[in-house]
Parts: structure tokens; sequence; C-alpha cells
């Protein structure tokens, strides 16, 4: 039998920290999502690399990265990402959208994305399942932390979709669509360090003044996302697996670079 196949559209240019000590962010959806005997691929769809048509049905699934574009830009990239996320919607594909991924999902489906109304979000948020017993099955709690670093957000849910969670900063957090696709606003593929070192280059770039860059550092003291919980949803959902499938029993990943 072939093996799984798996690809990540990435939509953004890494830092070299975290390519040098991640492997980039093709390296760290590896790491969080792959397990023994499967394919995954990368394609720099910022720089205009797409997967070609005939080659879409060899997959069993997309991740969308994030990005440091809008994803209510009409960039030529981000024009053309879009069509290839409506034609894997009609192939009924696996899609995971994170964060900029998120929004230019909802975007392609129908719906509506633009600043955020509460402004920056950026530190470690607690987001809340819709209904709270969701993922009972698994045994995970109705609420689970994750790293955010976004200042878009999804304004109004595609017509097929349904809010799968909220925070007191965003009302959709996260999505579904069928069974086939699903939206995360956060970074569930982000730890701590990587969220220092994101706020350290905010802050060099003059994107925030130093002050806040100090205020979100002292909040993260003695907050830790839910990395494992994350990883165990993900890898569920991109691999049809049901939920009923326990999460303390789930096999760790095996990790490549």
């Amino acid at each position: 039998m072939d093996p799984k196949r798996y690809a990540v559209l990435l939509c953004l240019e890494d830092t070299e920290y975290v390519k040098k000590k991640y492997g980039g962010d093709f390296g760290l959806f590896v790491g969080m999502l792959s397990e023994a005997g499967e394919r995954w691929e990368v394609y720099r769809v910022a720089c205009g690399e797409f997967p070609a048509d005939d080659v879409l049905e060899s997959y069993d699934g997309f991740v969308i990265t994030g990005s440091c574009n809008d994803a209510h830009g009409n960039d030529l990239w981000i024009c053309k990402l879009i069509i290839l996320l409506k034609k894997l919607d009609s192939m009924q594909k696996k899609i995971l959208g994170i964060c900029f991924g998120h929004q230019v999902l909802g975007r392609a489906l129908g719906g509506t994305t633009g600043r955020a109304i509460s402004g920056l979000d950026i530190g470690v948020t607690t987001i809340h399942f819709t209904p709270p017993k969701m993922f009972s099955s698994l045994n995970i709690p109705t609420s689970i932390s994750v790293i955010e670093c976004h200042q878009d957000e999804i304004r109004q849910l595609p017509p097929r979709a349904v809010v799968m969670a909220w925070s007191e900063k965003t009302g959709i957090e996260m999505f579904k669509c069928g069974d086939h696709i699903m939206g995360i606003q956060g970074h569930p593929e982000y730890n701590k360090d990587i969220l220092l070192h994101l706020i350290g280059r905010l802050s060099e770039r003059k994107l925030i003044v130093e002050s806040f860059a100090e205020e979100v550092k002292a909040s993260l003291v003695g907050k830790e996302p839910d990395l494992e919980v994350w990883r165990i949803l993900c890898t569920n959902f991109l691999k049809g697996r049901d939920d009923s499938y326990d999460y303390k029993t789930l096999p760790i990943s095996e990790k490549e670079n």
C-alpha cells in the first residue's frame, strides 16, 4: 500500500532562528503531525510554488501555514491559493488552516476577513469549545491554551461552516466545514520559545512598542500552551480518525528533520 502523503502550503518566509532551530515552519508541522511511514512535502506558495493539478489527488491532506500577509489581500499568490483551496474543497480533501491559513480558508469558502476588531492578539490565549463537550470522548478539557500572534480575523463564517471555539478577544477561534476542513486561529505548532522570538522581532522592527513587548512577556509567566492536546486534535482531524480515539493512547509521532 502506498504511504500516506501530505503537503504543507508554506505562506511565509522562515526566520533564520526558526529555520536553524526547528527546520522552519515546515519542520514544525512535520514534527507535530507526522507519523511513521508517511510522506510530507512542502510547497512555498508565497513564492509562487504550487502543486500541479494532476498531483492533487495523490495527497491525503494539506496544511496551510501562517503568514505576514493579510488574508484579505489580493496578492497574486493569495488569489492563486484561494483558487487552489476551492478546488481542494470540491475534491473533499482534508485541509487544516492555521492563523493566516485559517483566515484565507474562511475567505475561500465564502466568509469574510479583516483587521481584528479587538486589535493585535499576541500571547498565550485560552480558547473555549462550542459546545463545551465537543471533544468529551477524547477526555480533552472544555478550555485549552494556544499561542496567538495575529492582527486579522475571520469576520463572518463561510455559509457551510460552524464555530468550534471562541476566546475573549476572538469570536471564531476555530471553525469546521463538513468533515474535511478545519481552521485554527492560533498557532498549535508554536512553543513559548518561538513566541518570545516573534515578540523580539516585532519589537526590533518597531511593529510594537518596547513597553508592550515587555508587558506581553510578563503575561507569559506561568502560562504554557497545551501542545500535546493540540497535536492530538490536529492529528486526529488530518488523519480522519474517529473522535472516540483516546488521546492518552495515541502513539507519539515519529519526528522528521
